[in-house]
């Protein structure tokens, strides 16, 4: 019937795989650099050969380097947005707050919206469906709406069978 299966997560599932296709592939990755770095039994070369290698250019990368390569990273992204800083035209000559029914409205409004989503495009990708193995989120809103206006109706068709049989009961 299926109301009490639970679905596979498909997302989770394949996080899984990635993360364990990565582990294979930074395992990899460690040991072409143990086989490439020369190991510490070597001699050093002497001076006369240091002298015919040249020194790295500066901007042109080198193969050798071990200095960690950075990427930018958008700070403002993983900041929570600030709220706006109070108007001292908000505040009476004691510093105490004055009424304001326009800000009260605003702090209700923002109770019942949803937080901003971190990552829209995941949020468009979920809601069009273009995740293939999942569900849009329209059908799984509908599917859910269903089924609440079912459970609805047989808990009220309950309730008027319940009331009718009592007072049935209740006249004989």
């Amino acid at each position: 019937m299926g109301l009490f299966t639970k679905n596979p997560d498909l997302i989770s599932d394949r996080s899984r795989e990635l993360n364990s296709r990565i582990a294979a592939l930074e395992s990899k990755i460690k040991k072409l650099d143990r086989e490439l770095r020369p190991s510490p039994s070597r001699v050093r070369p002497s001076l006369e050969h240091r002298e015919n290698i040249q020194p790295p250019q500066p901007g042109v990368p080198s193969h050798q380097s071990t200095e960690p390569i950075f990427e930018r990273v958008d700070r403002n992204q993983l900041k929570a947005p600030a709220e706006n800083p109070p108007n001292p035209g908000h505040f009476n000559e004691l510093g105490v707050r004055k009424y304001d029914l326009l800000s009260l409205l605003d702090r209700i409004k923002k109770q019942f919206q949803a937080p901003p989503v971190a990552n829209p495009k995941l949020v468009n990708y979920l809601a069009s469906g273009s995740i293939q193995g999942l569900r849009p989120l329209r059908y799984e809103k509908r599917v859910a709406r269903n089924r609440f206006i079912a459970l609805t109706a047989f808990f009220l068709l309950a309730v008027l069978g319940i009331l009718s049989y009592a007072l049935e009961h209740h006249r004989h």
